[in-house]
């Protein structure tokens, strides 16, 4: 299953100390760097479950489908998934049954999961609220997945707002909600945001230190920073 944003870049062999990497640059300044790269990132429709939340993390990856008869199980894969990983769970954005609830979140933050994302809804939002576990979802709602949704496969490209994830993309969330960086592409993306990150402090230090904002942005060509081919 593919979303708009196919790709077929495979990842790299050896991708290390991705957190520190990523850690001072907000999804903003990423998206920012996806648009300048023509790269499909922003997952659309998906917002944190609570406040402060941050969360980065390889995708682990679970694609649901309606339940067949007799109906499958909405799935036992927690087990397999490895600590600091965000589990995307692509339940093609349904609202009427959820895929995660307080068990799973209970278990993955004390197998130190990063985070999950749920194209459709999530309940017992207590259980991560009390735990500060991330969870980026389409909204909340009771109403069990059991003998509605089944899982369809685990490790395979899903179809997250509009946007293709593979198993080893990277996931990165905040207030603002997620992107998704293509395992193949992370040095690309990490340099140019790191550029819009270093000339949008710029920007606001010029504008802080006495400059009008046209004045500050046009310095530091604001307006560009995001425009695809730009340098």
């Amino acid at each position: 299953m593919t979303g708009t944003g196919s790709r077929t870049d495979a990842a790299p062999d050896n991708d290390t100390a991705v957190e520190p990497r990523l850690a001072h640059l907000s999804t903003a300044t990423l998206s920012d760097a996806l648009d300048r790269l023509g790269l499909p990132g922003g997952l659309h429709g998906l917002a944190p479950l609570g406040p402060g939340q941050r969360m980065v993390g390889r995708a682990f990856t679970v694609r649901y489908r309606p339940a067949g008869d007799p109906p499958g199980t909405v799935g036992d894969y927690l087990d397999d998934v490895p600590p600091g990983s965000v589990v995307v769970l692509d339940n093609q954005g349904r609202t009427d049954c959820t895929v995660w609830g307080d068990i799973l979140t209970a278990v993955a933050h004390a197998k130190g999961v990063a985070g999950t994302v749920v194209d459709g809804v999530c309940r017992d939002v207590h259980r991560a609220l009390g735990l500060g576990y991330p969870v980026y979802s389409r909204g909340r709602y009771m109403r069990t997945g059991k003998d509605r949704v089944e899982v369809a496969g685990t490790g395979d490209p899903v179809a997250v707002g509009g946007v293709q994830v593979r198993p080893g993309d990277l996931l990165v969330g905040d207030q603002d909600g997620v992107v998704v960086i293509p395992a193949a592409a992370l040095d690309r993306v990490l340099g140019v945001a790191v550029e819009i990150h270093e000339r949008e402090e710029s920007t606001l230090a010029g504008a802080l230190a006495g400059a009008t904002i046209a004045e500050a942005r046009a310095a530091h060509g604001y307006h560009e920073l995001q425009r695809r081919g730009t340098r």
